[in-house]
């Protein structure tokens, strides 16, 4: 096992020892590819069988009982990194895997048939955490709480050497944080370019750092850094839709609201024109003003919408021509895994939303289903479930979600560490949908 010292709250990306990544209680290029195979009801994905039966191998573990897939799919448990968050594949088969410490780790061989290598250190960075994670261009690119940095990489490399490349959160928190602050950043790349979501440095605040709760652009050398999303509390989970290079990102709704809002999102940031408002902390949802007086006539609302507290952490398009050993079936291309930390709120003993792993069914460049503004879970479904017990007592929590060369989803959980991969075995059924 690698181990791997936290640096930041267990959920990530507040300075406080809560457990959340969307945020706690105060204090606390890609080639373009085929279009995908539409899929318009999120609730009956049809039944396929992959065109092989890929098996794990007698030496892949198991994971834990209580996690499950749909019917059809094998989950493995092939490797444990302290404090793993983020996840980006490597054309050969090996795994990146971001972290609540300084170093990022490589899991080698994470798509054999068998058991993955011993995961090991591939970089360590000066700053921390280095939750974000992304590959792209020839290059293995980190965002840290205060930095982007890129790695060159060689393909079969075990280790790098880190350039940094931009600078983020370069000014003070706002003078009236609730003491919600953010320390991760997360980024994807698209072509020649970069996109590094920037969490708040409160839970609703004026913030006074141009760089805390955006989503900033730039080359992928680092030059010419500007703002392509404001107004975006803790803009993670970004991720890039092979079909047509756009990226997505997710966000988090602030806290102490009306019960049940404002719910999380993911939207297509850079679809829109620079810079798009997300309206936080005065504008949440559909042009709904938590704020009195404001004005959210021209404020963005999200294409995907996710429960409140649900706590976005990774995000993956499992591309539409997706193709190799352990490939998905057909009706499952084109879409979208998003991994989901879980809330810390909670009616009673039990937490409202328990972490889990949602696949939003796509048709074309959008979600199958439109935003249903009177119901956050219409548009996707259920994946992996099992995380969190009928006492409210969690197993795991996902945080990282990636699609590897060979076609397997690899997750990945902060609580315990655990790198688990899920394949096809034989006819796999439905994701089921949450009512």
């Amino acid at each position: 096992m690698l181990a791997v010292a936290f640096a930041a709250c267990a959920g990530g990306g507040s300075t406080t020892a809560s457990s959340n990544a969307g945020g706690g209680p105060p204090g606390a290029g890609v080639a373009p590819v085929s279009t995908p195979t539409p899929v318009t009801q999120p609730s009956t994905i049809p039944s396929a069988t992959p065109s092989a039966t890929p098996t794990p191998g007698p030496s892949a573990a198991p994971a834990n009982a209580a996690i499950r897939a749909p019917q059809g799919f094998l989950v493995s448990h092939i490797a444990t990194v302290g404090g793993a968050r983020e996840l980006a594949a490597l054309p050969n088969g090996d795994l990146i895997v971001g972290t609540l410490g300084s170093s990022i780790a490589i899991v080698p061989n994470a798509e054999s048939a068998g058991a993955a290598g011993t995961p090991a250190t591939f970089a360590t960075l000066p700053d921390s955490p280095a939750q974000g994670v992304a590959f792209g261009a020839g290059f293995v690119f980190v965002a840290t709480q205060h930095g982007v940095y890129r790695i060159a990489y060689t393909a079969g490399a075990q280790s790098g050497t880190p350039a940094k490349i931009a600078s983020v959160r370069t000014g003070a928190i706002a003078p009236n944080s609730d003491g919600d602050v953010h320390t991760t950043s997360s980024v994807g790349v698209s072509g020649s370019t970069l996109y590094v979501g920037v969490g708040s440095s409160c839970n609703a605040c004026a913030e006074v750092d141009p760089t805390r709760a955006t989503v900033q652009r730039m080359a992928i050398d680092g030059t010419g850094m500007t703002t392509q999303a404001t107004r975006l509390r803790n803009a993670i989970a970004v991720a890039t839709d092979p079909s047509t290079g756009t990226v997505w990102a997710g966000g988090a709704g602030q806290d102490n609201l009306p019960s049940g809002h404002p719910y999380e999102f993911m939207d297509p940031v850079a679809s829109h024109a620079a810079p798009a408002d997300y309206g936080w902390p005065v504008c949440e949802e559909n042009h709904v003003a938590y704020t009195s007086g404001a004005n959210c006539s021209a404020v963005v609302a999200p294409a995907l919408e996710f429960p409140a507290y649900s706590t976005i952490i990774g995000a993956a398009f499992y591309p539409a021509s997706q193709g190799g050993a352990y490939a998905f079936p057909a009706s499952w291309h084109g879409g979208l895994f998003v991994g989901m930390h879980g809330s810390w709120h909670s009616n009673g003993p039990i937490p409202i939303d328990p972490p889990h792993v949602a696949f939003v069914p796509f048709s074309g460049s959008a979600p199958a289903t439109a935003v249903n503004w009177s119901n956050p879970s219409a548009q996707w479904n259920d994946f992996l479930t099992g995380f969190q017990t009928s006492s409210g007592s969690r197993v795991a929590r996902v945080t990282g979600v990636a699609v590897g060369s060979q076609g397997s989803l690899f997750v990945a959980d902060d609580q315990n560490g655990w790198i688990l991969r899920i394949r096809p075995s034989s006819t796999a059924t439905s994701a089921v949908h949450r009512r």
